[in-house]
C-alpha cells in the first residue's frame, strides 16, 4: 500500500486553539452535522461512511451520501441515500461499494443542501502488499485530559487505518475515574451521572464525539475498532462487571445490549451478523502480507474474573476456562488456519504476554519491596544471602489477572494453533494505559510471537497506581521483574505506529507530553521490530 513520507515529530503546540488543527480535512464539523463524519472497517471494494444529523426531528430523514476520487468531488464513483431517525439516534451508516483496492477517497453526506463537512477514506490493499501502517489508540477517558495523541495521528499521512483497540468512552460519573482536573479544563461528563440506559450511552458518544481531535482523526483516517470494558462497565465479563451492582443498577444483560447498540450507532463499523449485535469478531486481509484479526476478549465468551487468592488456589487453571468463547476461539483457528499472508495480527484489548511478578511484589507492590527484589536479583550468587534466594525462588504470579493471565488454556489454545502451523503472530493489545513489548512464549517455552501494547490515549498509567515509586524506577524495573518483557513505559500518554513489511513488524510508541494543555508535543520514545520465520520470532532493536 502506498504511504506518505511521514510526520515530523518535534513541537507541536503553541497557544491558540487552532494550534493542533490537522491541516488535511479542514472544517471537520459543520452546520446541522456537528458530530463529523468517519469511515471504518474498510475491504479492498468498499467502506462503511458515518454521519449524524445533530438537528433532530421525529420524522424520518433521508440523507444523501456521494464518494469521489478527488477532494473537489469532480469524479464521483458512488452516491445515495440513507434514512435515519430516532430508532438511530438519528446516525447514518452506509457500506459504500464499488471502490478500487487501496484508493483514497473522499466523502460527504448532505442533509437537503447542507453539506456535511469532507471525510477523507481508504480502501485495503489486495495482492502484493509492500508496507502497511497503522496507529494503534486505546482508553481516551474524555475528563482525565485532551485528546491531543488522535489530535496527532489526524495530522500523518503515512497512517492507513487506525486500530482502536477499545475503550472508547468511559462509562463513569462527573466524579469518576480520572476526573479530577475534568473542571478545570472544562470536560466534565455528561451526563453527570455514571450511564446505564440506552440514552445514557447515546448521549456520553455524543459527548466525546464533540471532541474537536477525535472529529478530526475520523474524518482523516478509516477506524477498525473494537470494545473494551468501560464501553459498557469496568472489568465486564459476558455476564456481568465490577462496575454493575445487580441490586441497584439492574439487568446486566440489558445495560451490555444499550451499550452496544449505541456503540454500533456512533462507530463505523460494519457487523459481521446484525442478529447478534455482540457478535463484533472480523478479519479484514491487507493482500498477502497480512491478516488482521479483531478479537473481543471481554463480552462475548468471557468467564468471570478471579482473585489472586483464587488464582494461587489453581481457579484460573481449568482447561474449560473461556476468554474469547468456544464459537470464536473455533472462528479464529479457522480464519488463521485459512490464511496465506505472512503476518497474522490479533487486534484485542487485554495483554496476552506472560505478565507474572513475584508474589512479594504483587502482594504489596512498593518501593521497599521492589528494591529488595531487585538487590537479590543483581547479588552475585555466592554473596546471596538465604533470605534472597528465597525471594528469587518464589512463586510468581500475574499482576493483572483481567488479561490472558487470568485464562491460560485459552491462551495456550491460540499459541499452540499458531505455532503448530508455524504462524507469525503479531498481539496488538490495549487497556492497561502503559506501553510494553513482550515475547509471546508458549508453556513448552517456545517462541511463538511477539506482543505490541499501546499506551493510552488520556487515561493515567501507573504513576497514578504507584505513585510513590518513579516512572523512571518502574519503566527500569518491570524487564528486570517479568521474564519475556522487553519494554515498559508506564507513565506517558501516546499511541503505537505499526509497520508491517515482508520482512519485519516494527513497533514504533509516539509519546504525547501532555494532555492537560492543547499544546503539547510528540516524540518518539522507542522503536522495535521482529522478524518472521521460525527461530526469529523475537524482540529485536530496530
Amino acid at each position: 500500500m502506498a504511504v506518505g513520507s511521514g510526520v515530523s515529530l518535534s513541537a507541536c503546540g503553541g497557544g491558540g486553539d487552532d494550534d493542533n488543527e490537522p491541516s488535511a480535512v479542514p472544517n471537520p464539523a459543520v452546520g446541522s452535522f456537528l458530530h463529523g463524519v468517519a469511515s471504518g472497517d474498510p475491504l479492498s471494494d468498499r467502506v462503511i461512511l458515518w454521519t449524524r444529523v445533530s438537528v433532530p426531528s421525529p420524522a424520518t430523514l433521508t440523507i444523501a451520501w456521494e464518494v469521489a476520487s478527488d477532494s473537489n468531488f469532480g469524479i464521483i464513483v458512488a452516491r445515495g441515500t440513507a434514512s435515519t431517525g430516532p430508532q438511530k439516534d438519528y446516525t447514518v451508516k452506509v457500506d459504500a461499494t464499488g471502490l478500487q483496492p487501496a484508493n483514497s477517497y473522499y466523502y460527504r453526506f448532505y442533509n437537503g443542501t447542507e453539506p456535511s463537512a469532507t471525510g477523507r477514506t481508504k480502501t485495503l490493499p489486495a495482492g502484493n502488499v509492500s508496507q502497511v501502517r497503522f496507529a494503534v489508540v486505546s482508553c481516551a477517558n474524555f475528563p482525565a485530559g485532551y485528546f491531543n495523541v488522535y489530535a496527532d495521528v489526524a495530522k500523518r499521512t503515512d497512517i492507513d487505518v487506525v486500530l482502536h483497540l477499545g475503550d472508547y468512552i468511559y462509562e463513569y460519573g462527573l466524579l469518576g475515574y480520572a476526573s479530577q482536573l475534568a473542571i478545570a479544563i472544562d470536560r466534565e461528563s455528561k451526563p453527570a451521572h455514571e450511564i446505564l440506559t440506552l440514552d445514557d450511552y447515546r448521549r456520553r458518544h455524543a459527548q466525546y464525539r464533540t471532541d474537536r481531535d477525535l472529529i478530526a482523526l475520523h474524518a482523516n483516517l478509516p477506524m477498525i475498532a473494537v470494545w473494551d470494558d468501560h464501553d459498557v462497565a469496568d472489568n465486564a465479563w459476558s455476564a456481568g462487571a465490577a462496575n454493575h451492582d445487580l441490586a441497584s443498577e439492574g439487568s446486566f444483560t440489558a445495560r451490555r445490549a444499550a451499550a452496544v447498540q449505541a456503540y454500533h450507532e456512533w462507530l463505523p463499523t460494519r457487523m459481521p451478523d446484525p442478529a447478534n449485535p455482540l457478535k463484533i469478531y472480523r478479519s479484514f486481509d491487507f493482500g498477502n502480507l497480512l491478516s488482521l484479526h479483531m478479537l473481543d476478549t471481554r463480552l462475548i465468551g468471557r468467564d468471570q474474573q478471579v482473585a489472586r487468592d483464587q488464582y494461587l488456589e489453581g481457579a484460573a487453571s481449568s482447561a474449560a476456562r473461556q476468554l474469547l468463547g468456544v464459537e470464536q476461539a473455533s472462528w479464529l483457528a479457522g480464519q488463521m488456519t485459512s490464511s496465506r499472508a505472512i503476518w497474522q495480527v490479533l487486534g484485542q484489548q487485554v495483554l496476552m504476554a506472560r505478565m507474572e511478578i513475584p508474589l512479594s511484589i504483587a502482594s504489596a507492590f512498593t518501593l521497599e519491596t521492589l528494591g529488595e527484589f531487585l538487590l537479590a536479583q543483581s547479588t552475585p550468587e555466592a554473596l546471596r544471602s538465604n533470605r534472597q534466594r528465597e525471594l528469587l525462588n518464589q512463586r510468581r504470579v500475574p499482576y493483572n489477572l483481567d488479561a490472558w493471565d487470568g485464562y491460560p488454556a485459552a491462551r495456550e489454545s491460540v499459541l499452540s494453533l499458531a505455532r503448530s502451523q508455524s504462524k507469525n503472530l503479531v498481539s496488538l493489545a490495549g487497556d492497561t494505559h502503559n506501553a510494553w513489548a513482550s515475547n509471546l512464549i508458549d508453556a513448552a517455552g517456545q517462541r511463538v510471537g511477539v506482543e505490541f501494547a499501546t499506551a493510552s490515549v488520556s487515561s493515567p498509567g501507573f504513576e497514578r497506581l504507584l505513585p510513590l515509586i518513579s516512572s523512571a524506577i518502574l519503566s527500569d524495573a518491570f524487564p528486570k521483574l517479568v521474564t519475556d518483557l522487553h519494554y515498559a513505559e508506564t507513565s506517558k500518554r501516546g499511541y503505537l505506529v505499526l509497520t508491517v513489511t515482508p520482512s519485519e513488524v516494527q513497533g514504533e510508541w509516539i509519546e504525547i507530553s501532555t494532555v492537560l494543555s492543547r499544546s503539547y508535543s510528540a516524540s518518539r520514545a522507542m522503536r522495535l521490530r521482529a522478524l518472521p520465520g521460525v527461530g526469529n520470532l523475537t524482540i529485536l532493536p530496530a
